[in-house]
């Protein structure tokens, strides 16, 4: 919408005259303005912009129209009188140079200032002279300028000291939001907001509060975020570490020892060995140990900036390799179940430990064996045949081992004639008596089922008796048919059905074609 083309002039007309008389007088007979509104575009204005007051729903009938500064209808306070039919502007004191009116009613403010915040009035004349007031509100807020974070203590010592950190804005009517490692603060008892979220307190500060912290300012117009602030915390020293964990060294070993800990500044670090102070250093270094090296090896760290001090105390021992060992051993040959025999592994070294082997294997504890207290005698009593063997002990430091030359263990037991235990020729010789008596068994049975005779063993034991074939018969003639029963008879028996000559069948008869 363009504004009135006429510009204010410095003489009245009759109109003017009358309108601002009108005006400035309470009004008479007020017209309908129940749906006159004033509404401010934007709602909120930004500092250096623009905005206006529209008019909305003006009544056709409208004769004049007067804006006033605030909350009371006064010429102090008047700002702009525009006469409608004319399209005069008149000025009044309360003008700034940046207002200007439209016909219809709306006014607009240009490069706003935070002063021009507040309450307007605008007085619509009718005709019929009669008076309405309608009410508007500008809000103008400035644009903000970046935030700055300050603290009352810029390095503050771990669990001793409190921090107090002020988010500083320029503009004091904004609203402030903190955060820390970019998120929103966490919900802890150790930090505390105060009532216009501005300053932020660390209660107990730890190592891990160090950040950073940024703080957010925030009007209806605008925001922004400061630069992000990181405490320096002092803390430390842990308790040191050293490393590498070994504790024991061959002799003639390098030592590389290294101190490691938490600390903010960076801790002094310094070496006690056995009551020796060497010159301050992290690392350590002693090539081609000897045994005057063992002992206690103290790693001190000192801090500085919190004035604390931390010990560790590492033992380190440098030991020969072990020598072989010797095996002795009571006796070389011994008898099962009746003779004992002690195994004994001798080493110079002391403070080792002692291991037993037999054929290779770790030697399994079991009724008989028996090591002493250091594993230094094997006794076994009584000897058994699985107790023989090679026999081997085995000594051992943390920086070696050593095997000694193997013993042959020879174990006497007895055997039987054959070559085989006496038990197993027992269990053989009941094995083939009971194969004898099953095969004679199943040579009468088959017997039996071929004459279909129920009289078969008397035609068995005819069987017995001389026959045609001499070679068929039996190897002397004490031989019966009681004898069926023995070894030799089922023996034969069962040849017989392997090999079976019907000469010999042929002669046994039923006894019904014997009578006949």
């Amino acid at each position: 919408m363009e504004p009135p083309s006429a510009s204010p002039r410095a003489g009245r007309g009759p109109w003017q005259e009358l309108l601002l008389a009108v005006s400035l007088l309470i009004s008479w007979n007020p017209l309908t303005t129940a749906q006159v509104t004033v509404e401010s575009v934007p709602p909120n204005a930004a500092e250096g912009k623009d905005a206006l007051l529209r008019v909305l729903n003006l009544p056709g009938d409208t004769a004049g129209l007067t804006w006033f500064r605030g909350e009371i209808v006064a010429p102090v306070h008047q700002i702009v009188l525009y006469v409608v039919d004319t399209r005069v502007i008149t000025p009044g004191p309360a003008h700034s140079g940046r207002e200007i009116i439209y016909p219809n009613g709306s006014l607009l403010f240009q490069n706003i200032t935070l002063s021009d915040t507040g309450s307007y009035i605008l007085q619509i004349i009718n005709r019929k002279f009669e008076t309405a007031l309608v009410t508007g509100e500008l809000r103008v807020f400035p644009e903000l300028h970046k935030p700055s974070i300050t603290s009352n203590n810029s390095s503050p010592v771990e669990n001793a000291d409190s921090v107090v950190l002020m988010c500083e804005a320029q503009t004091q009517s904004t609203s402030c939001l903190w955060s820390v490692n970019t998120k929103s603060l966490p919900d802890s008892p150790r930090l505390e907001l105060s009532l216009d979220n501005r300053t932020l307190t660390v209660h107990g500060v730890t190592r891990n509060d160090t950040g950073p912290y940024e703080c957010e300012t925030r009007n209806p117009v605008s925001a922004d975020r400061s630069d992000p602030f990181t405490l320096n915390v002092l803390y430390g020293p842990d308790t040191p570490t050293i490393s590498p964990s070994d504790s024991y060294y061959r002799l003639g070993a390098n030592l590389s020892l290294s101190c490691h800990t938490a600390s903010n500044p960076l801790a002094q670090y310094s070496w006690l060995i056995n009551g020796r102070l060497p010159p301050f250093t992290q690392e350590l270094f002693i090539p081609n140990i000897t045994a005057n090296d063992s002992g206690s090896y103290t790693c001190l760290v000192y801090n500085s900036g919190t004035c604390l001090n931390k010990t560790t105390v590492k033992t380190i021992t440098v030991s020969e390799p072990v020598p072989k060992p010797s095996l002795w051993v009571t006796n070389f040959t011994v008898t099962e179940n009746k003779d004992s025999v002690v195994l004994t592994c001798s080493t110079s070294n002391a403070g080792v430990s002692i291991q037993w082997f037999l054929n290779g294997q770790n030697l399994k504890l079991m009724e008989g064996r028996n090591l002493s207290q250091g594993n230094s005698n094997l006794t076994i009593h009584p000897v058994k045949r699985e107790d023989s063997g090679n026999y081997q002990c085995e000594v051992a430091n943390p920086v070696s081992s050593s095997k000694s030359d193997p013993i042959k263990l020879d174990v006497i037991y007895e055997r039987s004639t054959t070559g085989l235990p006496v038990r197993s020729i027992i269990g053989t010789a009941l094995g083939v008596l009971l194969g004898i008596a099953l095969t004679a068994s199943l040579g009468c049975l088959l017997l039996c089922t071929k004459t279909g005779r129920a009289s078969a063993w008397h035609d068995v034991r005819e069987l017995w008796h001389p026959a045609s074939t001499a070679r068929h018969g039996p190897a002397s003639s004490n031989t019966s048919p009681d004898s069926l029963s023995s070894p030799m008879a089922a023996v034969s028996i069962y040849q017989e059905l392997q090999h079976p000559d019907t000469n010999i069948y042929w002669q046994i008869k039923p006894k019904a074609e014997v009578a006949s």
